[in-house]
């Protein structure tokens, strides 16, 4: 295996260590997101940031649930749950499915339960419980 050439990095003079050619700069910019799916991304989790959004869609992992269910399930009044849930809402992480006047909330992107359980399992194997 060769070693990469080493070039002039614009950003940091007094690195030494070798860094990639023009060749693989290029090749690894082009492998980067999106400015908009960095943002959209950076978004979500600043949702996910709120433990309150954690424990609501931890509670509908399982499948659907009225706003009641979840209020007593997370312990919170029905407003709140509603407010967070119009978040969620928002971001397209759950869906609602009515049923005459109630509403009965589900995940909408399973993908974000993959993403808790891999964090959470992240969370146990560092300690941090």
């Amino acid at each position: 295996m060769t070693r990469p050439q080493i070039i002039d990095h614009p950003f940091d003079k007094a690195c030494e260590a070798p860094h990639l050619d023009a060749v693989g700069t290029d090749k690894r910019r082009r492998a980067l997101l999106s400015s908009a799916t960095v943002e959209n991304l950076a978004e979500t989790f600043r949702v996910l940031g709120d433990p309150t959004r954690v424990r609501i869609l931890d509670a509908l992992a399982d499948g659907e649930l009225c706003v009641c269910d979840i209020a007593s399930l997370v312990r919170m009044s029905e407003s709140a749950v509603s407010h967070q849930l119009r978040l969620l809402r928002h971001m397209r992480l759950v869906r609602a499915r009515r049923a005459g006047r109630q509403a009965f909330y589900s995940v909408d992107d399973h993908h974000i339960l993959e993403l808790l359980r891999l964090a959470g399992t992240h969370v146990q194997e560092s300690g941090s419980l």
